[in-house]
């Protein structure tokens, strides 16, 4: 499973710097796959409403309809049927992509396993909409999906009579079959969206929206699509006749071709398999247990700080237990929090410039303490030497290992969960007290971050524009933020080595 996931990380790599390259980091496709997975589906139901309209349910007036809409109305809801069908391609693709990406980069085991599994059901759903969508046109694809539909469904034992039945010659086709089709088409989206919302409840400010950028520039293009290569039918159903050359969706009806070599309930087997397996992934192998924050109530105010902050919902404000004049204390969910410590880094008591009694903050990693962090700090800074002694707080899933070997010359690494588990005090007493000349901070790509929100609350503390604040007194300049996707080595050792040329200039003047 682990050279799998490697070789799935190089191949997105290698992908996602082509797409950085074109699109810049902040807007590349791959970092908003779920996000443009929303944003797809808002075009599809959007889309799908404007359609409604002018859509007539009758057995010959649905392919009439619809041939409306195409020729006679093509400039404005023929363009909306072919954003509704190019719309729905766009999403099967970034759902598929977006579940072979968390699954490469290990966002779905431990803790983090109520999003994949919420998703499973939801990858069915699409398929659903999608195949009932295409049941509406009836044309001669739709008899052939109709049909194999039919005859798959009755493998199963759980209809008294053959469905198929109703589709073996016109007179046996009623207009109950295309209510029926509306109903599951606009039923089985609605249903979808509930999933959705459940899909993303763990997580704190979910991010639903594409960049605006990146959002106008897809829809641009699958207008441009639209007018370019506009959705058609494929000739009236006749169920007197058996239809012989199609062109099928391959986003949505792959596994229509299958029916002719796999045996319709052995296929429903495969599927189901399928899903079990897809559904178990976060237990295969079983993750690691790691300790789940926890706080000290002697040294915690009930700020809301790290309630706030918490990318996971992991923690509530609950009123306080322990007598003292505070409204509220927080309470950690051990089955939400996955131990990243950006709850710490928002800790305002996190200050290592401790020195009266022992340095424990309201809130701390217990594997990981924030004195621990601190002793860890000016051991290694201690060992440096040099003209500009850089001290590079990383994040674990940052690419650092090859940038440079740490601990040695004018550069130590410190490690971290998350960048986001740094208190911007740590930068001011790496500096204040001289254990470097600058501090290097680097973590995921921007808008990348393993655990969601670490490098993003990180820019906006020492930016000054989020609490806990990065003091007045720190001089930015010997400070660098460096938000790189994994593979990006080379980048992040230019960037070190810009910086340790501006610190030399610096400490010359």
């Amino acid at each position: 499973m682990a050279l799998i996931k490697r070789a799935m990380v190089r191949a997105f790599t290698s992908f996602e710097a082509i797409f950085e390259y074109a699109f810049g980091q902040r807007n590349n496709p791959f970092i908003w796959l779920g996000a443009l997975g929303w944003y797809f589906y808002w075009i599809v139901a959007a889309t799908g409403v404007y359609l409604y309209i002018f859509f007539d349910t009758g057995i010959t007036d649905a392919y009439a309809s619809v041939e409306y809409i195409t020729h006679d109305q093509w400039y404005a809801a023929g363009v909306m049927r072919s954003l509704h069908r190019y719309a729905s391609d766009a999403l099967v693709v970034v759902v598929v992509l977006h579940i072979f990406r968390e699954f490469a980069f290990d966002r779905l085991r431990g803790r983090r396993f109520f999003a994949w599994l919420t998703g499973v059901p939801l990858l069915a759903f699409i398929y659903i909409c999608g195949i009932s969508g295409y049941w509406l046109v009836w044309d001669q694809l739709a008899q052939y999906i109709a049909l194999a539909t039919s005859e798959w469904l009755d493998t199963l034992p759980l209809f008294g009579e053959p469905i198929a039945n109703n589709f073996l010659n016109s007179t046996t086709l009623g207009g109950r079959f295309f209510t029926l089709m509306v109903f599951i088409h606009i039923f089985g989206p609605l249903f979808m969206l509930l999933l959705m919302w459940v899909h993303i409840q763990r997580h704190s400010e979910a991010k639903v929206n594409p960049p605006r950028p990146l959002a106008i520039g897809t829809l641009v293009a699958l207008l441009v699509l639209s007018l370019v290569y506009p959705a058609i039918s494929q000739g009236p159903a006749n169920l007197d006749v058996v239809p012989t050359d199609l062109g099928l969706d391959w986003y949505y009806l792959v596994a229509y071709p299958l029916l002719d070599v796999i045996p319709g309930g052995q296929l429903w087997l495969y599927l189901f398999i399928g899903f079990v397996v897809l559904a178990l992934l976060p237990w295969v192998p079983p993750a690691k247990r790691i300790p789940a924050a926890e706080v000290h109530l002697d040294n915690c105010n009930g700020c809301t700080r790290c309630f706030d902050d918490c990318p996971f919902g992991a923690i509530t404000m609950v009123p306080r237990t322990d007598g003292q004049a505070y409204a509220a204390e927080p309470v950690v969910n051990v089955d939400n929090c996955t131990s990243c410590g950006i709850c710490v880094g928002a800790c305002p008591t996190a200050t290592p410039f401790r020195r009266a009694g022992p340095l424990q903050p309201g809130i701390e990693l217990p594997h990981q303490t924030i004195a621990t962090l601190r002793d860890s700090l000016v051991d290694a800074a201690g060992r440096q030497s040099g003209p500009a002694r850089i001290v590079i707080f990383a994040c674990d899933t940052s690419a650092v290992d090859a940038m440079d070997s740490g601990d040695t010359g004018d550069t130590t690494i410190v490690r971290l969960p998350c960048v986001g588990m740094l208190p911007p005090s740590f930068v001011d007493f790496t500096l204040k007290r001289g254990h470097a000349d600058g501090v290097m901070i680097a973590g995921c790509a921007e808008g990348d971050c393993h655990h969601r929100l670490g490098n993003e609350w990180t820019a906006e503390r020492m930016a000054r524009r989020r609490d806990p604040y990065l003091r007045q007194r720190v001089d930015t300049r010997r400070l660098l933020l460096s938000w790189l996707p994994r593979g990006a080595s080379a980048r992040r050792h230019r960037a070190l080595a810009g910086f340790r040329a501006s610190l030399q200039e610096l400490d010359d003047e």
